[in-house]
């Protein structure tokens, strides 16, 4: 059975170890994949206190990424980075197995 991954950036790790840090949390982000969005499904990212039984969990400068079972099919693959621009800060799903996605980037259709 092939192993399924996704990966978090250097710069997404240190965003998220500031974050959890000020929140008094682990640094553990939380990605899945729920449906809607201009495309068909979104993205939606949170703090975790701890990966579930089924997770799949990676880690990056001691920043853990946990992505449930479900979520993981859609997400194979996929690069979380943390971008600033001069229209504002975002983490951002670098996504090959999108087909589509919307001008936000929250939403993708495979």
């Amino acid at each position: 059975m092939e192993r399924m991954s996704v990966t978090l950036s250097p710069s997404a790790a240190a965003r998220v170890a500031l974050i959890a840090d000020k929140q008094g949390k682990p640094a553990i982000l939380r990605l899945a994949v729920e449906g809607g969005g201009c495309s068909g499904f979104q993205y939606r990212f949170g703090l975790a206190d701890a990966p579930d039984a089924d997770d799949t969990v990676t880690e990056t400068d001691g920043v853990r990424l946990v992505v449930d079972a479900v979520s993981l099919d859609l997400v194979d693959g996929c690069v979380v980075d943390y971008v600033e621009s001069l229209g504002g800060a975002a983490f951002k799903v670098e996504n090959p197995n999108a087909t589509a996605g919307c001008g936000c980037g929250s939403s993708f259709a495979i």
